[in-house]
């Protein structure tokens, strides 16, 4: 058995430090196989967050081979992967990260009793949230739907300390055979849009840190004013390296509160703001259906559209609305593979309330453009944008998205940073647009800004006249 391997199956944890499944298999003192496995819920995601993975599982693969030793790469169905590595290695133990969707709760509870039954030590591991989301119960021992309480039944727990990472880890008497992570082509839809995205990455788990620590030095001290600010670099900007596991939200927790302590103001803003991404976690665990379907039900029968041919959600996805707000934030998703918090505020409100659109439209098409999409912040998001979801304000509120821009964005900067038609002298970012955006939506930067496909008072007029009809 001390020289069986123990397989360490990777999935949305590509780090080395405060990782516990791979601490504990290096400190059992056998070999360690990492491995990864490209199944179908890889195959499922969008172009974007696909990409991205690529790049992140190149940039593994080469921080493993600085500790001498590989990242085993195999397409399949996973338990059958498992089963033949497993054959093939001798391994007698396979541990993993937990992930919370269904689907990936569905598939690892199945692997794992299958294994277990076998005689395999199958073991997963915390790691990718700070609270399990059944540890955090209400005084009658249900499950949180506001933020608040949520927020300050977590606010005082310990958080366990990051780990170090594991030192040399022990090598197999053979290694497997594994595939090229090119052959998989990852980064087959993004077509020209990776050369545009590519500079905005900060890929890996050192850059992670880096990006953590210039935060933490700097940003954070008036975050929770700059954090509404979409033309400042007022963010952490973490939520690309934390969809990949490339930094652990225990590692931001333990540095947020540091920052805290030394009298930073902004720190508990960016405390709230990691636990607000553990509060879509405990959603999605207790209420699944807030990633399919409307977390309250009763707005089941709201008349959203759906039909994505119509011209205005074309708008809408093209960053050609009229309204700058949105379309500045649209624009800046297609050349950085991300967006400004308030900025997925404001093009959520308008596409779900101004257009009357249903929120799994949009949610569908910011899976397939993030590259820090995160399947439980996604679905959280867009539903407590549209009223649907979790959100203790009243479902009326509707934004105003000309009025949003003279508060947070008074002297145009991002909206001058993004949109190029009607300039003489188009910033970079926002020419770079037109090279990141599919050739067949035929569009220049010398073209006309369009007017408003729907104005802002007639839309949020239509809006409230929709939710008095139905009763809300």
């Amino acid at each position: 058995m001390s020289k069986s391997p123990v397989l360490v199956w990777f999935r949305r944890d590509l780090r080395l430090s405060d990782h516990p499944a791979l601490s504990a298999a290096a400190g059992s003192g056998r070999p360690v196989i990492p491995v990864f496995i490209h199944d179908d819920q890889v195959t499922g995601l969008g172009a974007a967050p696909k990409w991205r993975l690529g790049l992140g599982l190149e940039h593994f693969a080469q921080s493993l081979g600085e500790k001498d030793s590989r990242l085993i790469l195999r397409r399949g169905n996973a338990r059958e992967e498992l089963r033949r590595l497993i054959s093939e290695t001798g391994a007698a133990a396979v541990f993993w990260t937990r992930l919370y969707d269904p689907d990936a709760v569905a598939r690892d509870s199945d692997i794992k009793s299958e294994l277990k039954d076998e005689g395999i030590d199958a073991r997963s591991f915390g790691g990718h949230l700070m609270f399990e989301p059944w540890t955090v119960e209400t005084k009658t021992g249900g499950y949180y739907k506001v933020y608040t309480p949520f927020w300050n039944m977590v606010k005082s727990r310990d958080v366990e300390p990051p780990l170090s990472a594991p030192g040399p880890l022990k090598a197999p008497e053979a290694w497997p055979d594994s595939d090229a992570l090119a052959d998989w082509n990852l980064a087959a839809a993004m077509q020209r849009g990776a050369d545009v995205v590519r500079p905005y990455v900060r890929l890996g788990e050192q850059a992670a840190q880096a990006r953590l620590g210039g935060f933490i030095s700097g940003i954070v001290e008036n975050y929770d004013k700059t954090r509404d600010l979409p033309g400042t670099d007022g963010t952490s900007g973490l939520s690309e390296n934390l969809s990949l596991g490339e930094i652990s939200p225990h590692q931001c927790w333990h540095a947020g509160q540091r920052a805290r302590e030394e009298g930073k103001k902004g720190a508990e803003t960016f405390l709230k703001e990691l636990v607000w991404r553990e509060f879509a976690y405990h959603l999605m665990h207790h209420t699944p259906r807030i990633l399919d379907g409307n977390w309250k039900e009763d707005w089941d029968a709201f008349p959203w559209k759906t039909d994505e041919r119509l011209s205005e959600i074309k708008a809408w996805k093209q960053g050609r609305t009229g309204i700058q707000f949105v379309d500045a934030a649209m624009r800046e998703m297609y050349v950085t593979g991300r967006m400004h918090n308030r900025g997925r505020m404001i093009v959520a409100s308008y596409l779900t309330k101004h257009l009357m659109t249903h929120w799994k439209v949009g949610q569908a098409w910011f899976e397939h453009c993030l590259i820090d999409w995160d399947p439980a912040s996604n679905a959280m998001g867009w539903q407590w944008s549209a009223g649907s979801g979790p959100d203790a304000t009243p479902y009326f509120r509707v934004f105003n998205p000309v009025t949003q821009l003279d508060k947070f964005d008074r002297n145009r900067a991002y909206a001058g940073r993004w949109i190029a038609e009607g300039r003489s002298k188009p910033s970079v970012e926002a020419l770079s647009y037109f090279d990141a955006i599919p050739r067949r939506w035929h569009m220049a930067p010398d073209d006309e800004y369009p007017a408003p496909v729907v104005p802002v008072d007639e839309g949020r007029k239509k809006a409230l006249s929709a939710y008095e009809n139905r009763g809300f």
